[in-house]
């Protein structure tokens, strides 16, 4: 299955923390935050302006973005989690 973003959606797939502190300590899923970083697998054809044209999205697939932490919407295809965010709720591309 394939997910297709609308508008000026951008799916991402999160980059996961490490399991374990730097003590060697093995965190449970509980205690884990949320993340808050991913690279981009897809991007909507851009938002739809007044004027009837399209603003196009700034990001690109493959890039690595941090994000707002409680922004994104989660989606599970295949097993594999993805989140829906939209291009306002990205904050940065990580060069």
């Amino acid at each position: 299955m394939k997910l297709r973003p609308l508008g000026d959606r951008v799916i991402v797939k999160p980059i996961q923390d490490k399991e374990a502190t730097a003590s060697g300590i093995i965190l449970p899923d509980t205690a884990k935050e949320k993340p808050e970083q991913g690279e981009v697998m897809a991007v909507g054809p851009g938002k739809l302006l007044e004027n009837g044209s399209r603003a196009p999205v700034s990001v690109k697939v493959g890039d690595k973005v941090v994000f707002k932490k409680y922004s994104p919407d989660e989606v599970k295809i295949d097993g594999v989690e993805y989140f829906v965010l939209r291009e306002e709720d990205l904050m940065a591309v990580v060069e």
